[in-house]
């Protein structure tokens, strides 16, 4: 039985499906906090990134094969021993180059990080 796909926001959502490739799975659309970054859709395949910051009211709408995820970090004021944060940012490192989103939640935070580490590593 297919898990059913978790998304804060319906027209990510569709957005993510109307660019799916044939036989790839939406897992999660999670809207973003603060400048930048719209959304973050997790699929079966890839990390796909909705940058709002281009100039000219331009966006991009960004694909990263988890085959080319050389590391995900969670980012936080807290510790992992200290109460968890209302928010927090994840980091997907791309060889050089870093992609960073906030998104609202602990459990958010933590189930991007997962499904992120769980494809790049092919476990």
């Amino acid at each position: 039985m297919a898990q059913q796909v978790k998304y804060d926001r319906r027209e990510q959502y569709e957005q993510i499906v109307s660019g799916l490739l044939p036989g790839e799975t939406i897992i999660a659309v999670y809207d973003a906090v603060g400048i930048g970054t719209g959304f973050i859709g997790l699929t079966d395949r890839r990390v796909i990134l909705q940058d709002k910051s281009f100039v000219g009211k331009r966006l991009a709408l960004t694909s990263i094969p988890y085959a080319k995820v050389t590391a995900v970090s969670i980012v936080s004021n807290k510790s992992w021993a200290g109460s968890f944060f209302s928010s927090g940012n994840i980091a997907v490192h791309v060889g050089a180059h870093i992609f960073e989103i906030e998104v609202r939640g602990v459990e958010k935070t933590q189930h991007i990080h997962n499904v992120i580490l769980h494809y790049a590593t092919g476990h």
